[in-house]
C-alpha cells in the first residue's frame, strides 16, 4: 500500500466521526436538563459506571467531574459484585454507559440501585434496552457509524458516549459558577495549574520582606538586605512604598566609601510595581524583559494610585523553582 494513503484513511475517519458527532445536538432535551438538575442537587456523590470501552469513557468523565469540584469516582459493575456496591449510597447518583444498553454485567448493579432506589441517569442507543428501563432518567444517544473499515469497532460510538459526558459536566460547571481560581485549587501541580498561579501566589509577605523607612541608613539597609536574603530593600515613608534599593545599589556605595549618604540619594524612585492578580507567568515576563530579579506587588486598589502600600515581593526565583515559563 501507498504510505500516502496512510493521510487519507485517517482523514476519512475523521470526517465519519466529525459528521456522526454533530447528532450529539439530538440528546439536548428535557432529559438532559433533568440530568442536570439531577446531578447539581446530588447530595452525595455521583458514580460513573460500564464496561469495556463504556466504562473507560465512564473514567475519564469522572475524573472530569472530579477535577472540577464534584464528589465523583469510578465504579466497576463487575467488581461491584464483590463488595464494591458498598460504596454507592441512596444519596448518591449513578451515570451508567452502555451504548447498547443491554450489557449482561450491569444487571446486578442496576438491580441493587433500584432496590435502595438509588437515582440512574441511563445512557445509551437503545431506548427499550435494560439499561434505560432501569433508569430514572435516560438519555438516548443517536445511532452512529462507526468509523473503521468494518463499521464494528467502537469509535464513533465511544466518541459522541464522550462528547455528552464533557457537555454534562461543562454544563454543571457553568451552574456551580466554577472559575479559574476554583480550577487552580483542585490542580495545584501540573502545567495547568502552574499557568494559572498569580503574583499574590508567588510572593513573599509580612516579616519576610525586607523594608525600611526612609528615615533609616545605609546600615540597617545593609542588615535588613542580608537578613531577608531577596537581594532588594523595599523604602517606605508613611507606609507608601518610596523607593527601591538593590544589592547592586549598596555595593556601587561601598565602593565610593559613600556610607554615610541617605538612603534617597541612590535608591530608585517609583519602582516597578505589578498587581497582585497579574498571572505570575506575565511576571516573569516583565522581570526578563527589564532584566530584574524581584517585582514589588501591590493591590488592585492601589495599582493606579500614586501612593502605593507595599502588599509583597516576588523574587524570579520563586517563580523558576515553581516552574512557571
Amino acid at each position: 500500500m501507498d504510505k500516502k494513503n496512510y493521510i487519507s484513511l485517517a482523514k476519512k475517519s475523521v470526517n465519519i466521526q466529525i459528521k456522526e458527532l454533530k447528532k450529539i445536538k439530538k440528546i439536548f432535551n428535557k432529559s438532559f436538563i433533568k440530568a442536570i438538575d439531577l446531578i447539581l442537587n446530588c447530595k452525595g456523590k455521583v458514580i460513573f459506571a460500564g464496561i469495556g470501552k463504556s466504562g473507560l469513557i465512564a473514567r475519564k468523565i469522572s475524573a472530569t467531574f472530579s477535577s472540577v469540584g464534584i464528589p465523583s469516582f469510578f465504579c466497576d459493575p463487575a467488581q461491584a459484585l464483590h463488595g464494591d456496591m458498598g460504596q454507592i449510597e441512596k444519596k448518591d447518583i449513578l451515570i451508567i454507559f452502555s451504548y447498547s444498553g443491554n450489557t449482561t454485567e450491569l444487571n446486578n448493579m442496576l438491580k441493587y440501585a433500584n432496590r435502595y432506589r438509588i437515582k440512574i441517569i441511563g445512557v445509551a442507543s437503545k431506548p427499550e434496552s435494560i439499561l434505560l428501563k432501569a433508569s430514572d432518567i435516560k438519555l438516548v444517544l443517536p445511532k452512529v457509524k462507526e468509523a473503521d473499515i468494518t463499521g464494528m469497532v467502537p469509535t464513533s460510538s465511544t466518541s459522541i458516549t464522550l462528547l455528552l459526558g464533557d457537555c454534562l459536566a461543562t454544563t454543571v460547571m457553568v451552574q456551580k459558577k466554577f472559575s479559574k481560581e476554583k480550577f487552580k485549587v483542585f490542580h495545584p501541580g501540573g502545567n495547568i495549574g502552574k499557568s494559572l498561579l498569580l503574583a499574590k501566589d508567588i510572593m513573599v509577605s509580612g516579616n519576610k520582606m525586607p523594608i525600611i523607612s526612609y528615615k533609616n541608613n545605609f546600615d540597617d539597609a545593609l542588615k535588613v538586605m542580608s537578613k531577608k536574603n531577596l537581594g532588594v530593600v523595599v523604602i517606605l515613608k508613611k507606609k507608601f512604598i518610596h523607593g527601591l534599593v538593590t544589592d547592586g545599589d549598596l555595593r556601587r556605595e561601598l565602593e565610593d566609601n559613600s556610607i554615610n549618604k541617605q538612603l534617597n540619594k541612590f535608591m530608585t524612585r517609583k519602582p516597578l510595581v505589578v498587581n497582585e492578580n497579574m498571572p505570575a507567568s506575565k511576571a516573569l515576563a516583565i522581570m526578563n524583559e527589564k532584566k530584574i530579579t524581584s517585582l514589588l506587588v501591590v493591590s488592585d486598589k492601589d495599582y493606579k494610585k500614586t501612593n502605593k502600600v507595599l502588599r509583597g515581593i516576588i523574587h524570579i526565583h520563586f517563580l523558576l523553582q515553581t516552574g512557571i515559563k
